[in-house]
């Protein structure tokens, strides 16, 4: 029912996405697809994006293409996922953090939520008659509901819940417009995950804009894995959009000004550090500290601060670097205890 609401596009008969290049060879030109992704990789799925934009003549057919993801959160392309989301919970829960090909805010996907991209030439491309699409879909199937596209392209539900984002790819001639709709997603751990941890960043990447959103029940839809059979070098693509240099390390340039609070609990002293950071594509690339002289003596502070300079910005790097530097410092019990404190929460900034 969703998928024959949805086919405002003429779907080819019997087509798949592991036949996609068979099923464009024979479609007539002037001809629409409506293509599904068995796939739950968010890397998969993204990269399949791209195989269509790069691979297919979009001049002469339209595509509309389904898919949805295992639990992830999505940046979009000039987004800091520092500022957006709560990595530290989200490595814990096992939900990796993607970073697309277009602009947009942040978005949490999981098996509840599906993904619609309108593939069009740059011609074509027209982002509110796609939207129309998914509003009168869901119309046809709850008569008497209240969708409205808005003029950011969102969709809003009874006029506040937002069920839909929206973010676009334009090339020099051909364009993609891929839109959310949140239908069953778990929104506890939506809220949990769109709740960033890292303090004092200052940044000029795109913010996303926060709104109160909704869940719409519904049947979701098969997907098909992709196949790099059949998509020559999407494996290749997938690889790459998974690498922290492109999810991390794509961040535009950032600082991170903020206090550091340091316990000593076995004399219940307590006391605050200050750093700053200055971060360019995902690594330290300086790195001042300051300790106040009554809770660690001597320059042990600035050792650290030199040594994270050149490091990624991600416990991965950060911990094994601490780790050595403490294995290489002897002192005395409290300071020890002082020093780890001061490390601890450096790395929890991460």
């Amino acid at each position: 029912m969703v998928l024959r609401s949805l086919c405002v596009l003429r779907a080819h008969a019997g087509a798949s996405l592991s036949g996609l290049p068979a099923a464009l060879q024979h479609s007539a030109a002037g001809s629409s697809l409506v293509l599904r992704s068995l796939s739950t990789d968010v890397f998969q799925n993204l990269a399949l994006e791209d195989w269509i934009h790069d691979n297919v003549d979009l001049q002469s057919r339209n595509i509309l293409l389904l898919w949805r993801n295992s639990s992830a959160v999505v940046v979009g392309r000039h987004q800091n996922p520092w500022q957006e989301c709560d990595l530290r919970l989200m490595r814990r829960s096992g939900v990796p953090v993607a970073r697309r090909r277009s602009g947009g805010g942040t978005v949490f996907h999981d098996a509840g939520n599906l993904n619609l991209t309108f593939f069009t030439s740059r011609k074509n491309y027209d982002r509110p008659r796609n939207l129309r699409v998914v509003t009168d879909a869901l119309k046809a199937l709850r008569p008497g509901i209240d969708v409205q596209a808005t003029d950011r392209f969102d969709i809003l539900l009874d006029g506040h819940y937002k069920i839909s984002g929206t973010a676009s790819k334009l090339g020099r001639t051909v364009a993609y417009h891929h839109c959310t709709l949140l239908c069953s997603a778990d929104r506890r751990l939506l809220s949990a995950l769109l709740r960033p941890t890292c303090r004092g960043i200052r940044s000029n990447a795109t913010a996303s804009l926060p709104a109160p959103f909704g869940v719409r029940g519904g049947s979701m839809l098969a997907v098909q894995p992709a196949d790099d059979r059949s998509f020559a070098g999407i494996d290749r693509s997938a690889a790459v959009l998974r690498s922290w240099d492109w999810t991390h390390g794509k961040t535009p340039k950032f600082t991170v000004d903020t206090t550091l609070e340091l316990s000593d609990h076995a004399c219940s002293k307590l006391s605050t550090a200050t750093i700053h950071l200055e971060v360019k594509s995902g690594r330290v690339e300086s790195c001042n500290l300051s300790v106040p002289p009554d809770w660690l003596r001597g320059g042990p502070c600035a050792e650290l601060a030199s040594l994270l300079v050149g490091a990624r910005f991600c416990p991965l790097d950060t911990a094994p670097i601490v780790a050595a530097f403490l294995r290489s410092k002897p002192c005395n019990a409290d300071e020890d205890t002082r020093l780890r404190n001061l490390c601890e929460n450096i790395v929890a900034l991460m």
